[in-house]
């Protein structure tokens, strides 16, 4: 029998315990987050959002500003001071850039579970925009407001000041606790920086022994599936005249319009709703979709003679984003050798010059994709995330969507047991007027020591 002390809403109670601790024992010893220290901690990290937000080359992230603070926070519990039993490694790959990994020893070899995916980054924000400043915290009543309070440095505040409840009541734990920080989640145009770098170390390599838990959604349910995520452009040549001579120009505008129209329709063919969506939840099936359309520019009175139009396939994880990719070529090569059959706009609209010997033509290319996932419902990350969720918000309904999370369906497949959940809101994810709510940030505390405590079961 160990005599030692739980620190419980910041009063010192001794208690004897074995060596295995019970379900109630843990959550107890946990207790509730601490209100105080949180806002104070999340007060600093907002503060530096504005070196945070991740839109290269111009906006380029400087993580190290929030990990000097979780470092503040946590270093005093840790090996390296003498003070506590935190294995701290802070990982860099890039100047400014890094990522902390905190281990808090458990008992067991092998056992282990991990809280994943708190990102360090943020999306960009314009003042101008916002009804208050989004690069500091401000508390109007339950709300929390700032860029990443919900997305995701709320979760980066909440999940320090768990471990360092760990490292305060210096519990007996059979697991390992391990929390990930990361960097460069919200960008994917510079690699090698974040969660990527760490997996290809081998640096995350153990946490295949336990769940492990992505922290980064919203809504206190959990999210059992995204989708995949293919940005593509599809560049159209066509020629350049005067708009008063239509017979004379290929207008990339029209040929541009048709030849989408034609792509979306064998996409939707190719890829209809999967049986698999309505299982998991999803609000949307797969879908492929222009959101952007340039041109260089001209007269009114000129056909253009090209323009780009870029969109993104999101993709449900029943798919394969290179099977999607594949076709979506095969759809281009295809108009490119059948121009002429294409839907044409009026008398003299055309896609081939045949007196001049030119004919218009398409070009897809793809930037950086990454699939979804299907996270595993018959897993015990599953069931105990689902339970924590029920006792702590009184429901539990998982919730699937085709927004994407970088680099879980590659854990997955390589034996990871994955499963997602966060506490911020989705109605301000990546909004302006960014917020969360403190009360569901104590629950995603209480969450996070149910789980805990289960997985010592």
């Amino acid at each position: 029998m160990v005599l030692t002390f739980w620190l419980v809403k910041h009063k010192l109670y001794p208690v004897s315990f074995q060596s295995t601790m019970t379900t109630s024992n843990v959550k107890q010893a946990l207790g509730d987050l601490n209100k105080e220290s949180f806002v104070s901690l999340l007060t600093k990290i907002i503060g530096e959002s504005k070196f945070l937000q991740n839109n290269p080359p111009e906006l380029i992230p400087e993580e190290d500003r929030v990990v000097n603070h979780v470092l503040d926070c946590l270093r005093p519990y840790s090996t390296e001071t003498g003070g506590g039993p935190l294995v701290i490694n802070h990982v860099t790959y890039f100047p400014g850039r890094g990522n902390l990994i905190v281990e808090y020893p458990g008992t067991e070899p092998g056992k282990i579970l991990s809280f994943v995916g708190m990102h360090m980054d943020v999306v960009t924000a314009n003042p101008n925009d916002w009804d208050f400043d989004p690069f500091s915290l401000s508390i109007e009543g339950d709300k929390l407001r700032g860029r990443g309070t919900t997305d995701c440095l709320g979760h980066v505040a909440l999940v320090t000041e768990l471990m360092k409840r760990l490292a305060e009541t210096k519990l007996k734990l059979k697991s390992t606790v391990v929390a990930v920080f990361i960097a460069n989640e919200e960008n994917s145009a510079i690699s090698g920086v974040g969660v990527d770098a760490l997996v290809k170390a081998g640096l995350l390599d153990k946490l295949k022994g336990g769940p492990l838990f992505w922290i980064d959604t919203a809504d206190k349910q959990p999210c059992i599936g995204t989708g995949g995520m293919i940005p593509w452009k599809l560049h159209v040549t066509g020629k350049l005249f005067h708009s008063g001579l239509a017979h004379k120009a290929i207008n990339a505008l029209e040929l541009g319009m048709e030849a989408l129209k034609e792509i979306q329709i064998r996409f939707y063919k190719d890829f209809p709703p999967h049986p698999n969506e309505q299982v998991y939840g999803f609000a949307t099936p797969s879908t492929m979709k222009p959101t952007q359309w340039s041109y260089p520019g001209g007269g009114i009175n000129q056909i253009p003679g090209e323009c780009t139009i870029s969109g993104d396939v999101r993709l449900t994880p029943f798919y394969n984003v290179k099977d999607v990719m594949t076709k979506l070529q095969e759809y281009v090569d295809y108009i490119n050798e059948n121009i002429s059959k294409l839907d044409t706009r009026g008398p003299v609209s055309k896609y081939i010059l045949h007196d001049e010997n030119i004919r218009g033509s398409l070009t897809l290319t793809f930037d950086e994709a990454m699939s979804g996932v299907a996270c595993d419902l018959d897993s015990r990350g599953f069931h105990v995330l689902c339970k924590a969720t029920e006792e702590t918000v009184g429901h539990v309904k998982p919730y699937s969507i085709t927004g994407s999370l970088p680099l879980i369906r590659e854990l997955k497949d390589e034996g990871f047991d994955v499963q997602t959940s966060g506490y911020g809101l989705m109605a301000t994810y990546h909004a302006k007027n960014e917020y969360c709510l403190l009360s569901d940030m104590c629950e995603g505390y209480l969450v996070f020591a149910s789980i805990i405590a289960q997985l010592e079961d």
